[in-house]
């Protein structure tokens, strides 16, 4: 096998802002392993907040030499030996996992669900994603997103402008309303408070409401919330789902902090073992790892799978949005084409 991997740096379409930031772009990382004619496709997008760079996704890349592998359907031993070349670095083991998967689904000729025993049985409904902005952005975002079931909205700062910001949205639509705010409130009292409002306002679930580090916190508010509140800056590997457990009521996986599918698919079985809901995110990405992770979401019950509709430089054609809902096609491996 021959891994290759270029920076390809993500253009967005809107400023993007959350809780702690704004930016209009994203660092990712390209990677193809090719075997005998055919190539498999991952990706590693790098957020600031995950603390990674294309500097360190590259440095940990040539490091891995797949080129003493000949059988590229032995899975599992080839992850184990890229998770044994670090500690960290789970968008670059993310990257060649999803590269690996994507080439044998097509040397087998099945879909990567397929691979996991999974029949794509059910549709979600993805939201799209509503960054924190000016009322009146807000309302031309919202009126953009006609074509979803669901809007994800971004919050976590000032209680007024986070009123401000729903009070915007619901005075163009009564859509469902998924609320993530990155860590973003202080004060357990006043969190709740905010999460009984939303719920009057149509809100569905609440993501990471509190700091990570404030979990007495967070479980008190998911013991009193009238909606999920689902782990996501909390839970990176299944090994985290552990103390989770009872604080949370639902963990958001994504590919990029995972490490991968063949970890998101132990996260799924902890997760659903627990009791817990699965929600499955994502960064801003291509439709690369968007179709990636669509594979393994047929069996959650919620999807947040919109970043690459928020990039303008896709680099390819993948899952489709039909109806708001998340279509696969039937393709080997991952189903994408190149654009």
């Amino acid at each position: 096998m021959k891994l290759k991997y270029f920076p390809y740096e993500l253009q967005l379409r809107h400023v993007f802002t959350v809780a702690a930031m704004s930016r209009t772009t994203t660092p990712d990382v390209q990677v193809e392993i090719e075997h005998d004619g055919l190539v498999g496709y991952g990706e590693a997008s790098m957020p600031p907040y995950l603390g990674h760079t294309v500097e360190s996704v590259c440095a940990f890349l040539s490091k891995v030499d797949l080129s003493q592998f000949n059988d590229p359907t032995d899975i599992d031993t080839i992850l184990d030996y890229v998770d044994s070349l670090s500690d960290g670095d789970a968008p670059a083991k993310a990257a060649i996992d999803i590269a690996l998967y994507d080439l044998v689904g097509k040397i087998k000729q099945k879909p990567v669900y397929e691979l996991f025993g999974i029949k794509p049985t059910v549709k979600l409904s993805t939201s799209f994603t509503i960054g924190i902005d000016e009322e009146q952005v807000v309302i031309e975002k919202t009126k953009e997103a006609a074509p979803y079931n669901i809007l994800k909205v971004k919050v976590g700062r000032d209680p007024q402008e986070d009123h401000a910001m729903i009070n915007a949205i619901r005075s163009v639509t009564d859509k469902p309303l998924y609320v993530d705010a990155n860590q973003g409130w202080k004060d357990k009292k006043l969190a709740l408070d905010m999460i009984h409002w939303l719920h009057e306002q149509g809100v569905v679930l609440i993501e990471q409401p509190m700091p990570k580090e404030r979990i007495d916190d967070i479980a008190y508010l998911t013991e009193n919330s009238p909606m999920p509140v689902i782990a996501d800056e909390s839970v990176q590997r299944a090994s985290d789902i552990d103390g989770l457990k009872g604080a949370f009521s639902g963990i958001n996986i994504k590919l990029v902090k995972s490490g991968g599918l063949r970890e998101a698919y132990k996260m799924i079985q902890k997760a659903q073992s627990f009791g817990m809901k699965i929600m499955f995110g994502c960064m801003t990405e291509t439709s690369c790892n968007i179709t990636a992770a669509s594979h393994l979401a047929c069996v959650g019950d919620y999807a947040d799978l919109d970043g690459n509709l928020l990039i303008a430089n896709d680099r390819f054609s993948g899952v489709k949005i039909i109806d708001g809902k998340l279509n696969l096609n039937t393709m080997p491996g991952l189903g994408l084409t190149l654009l």
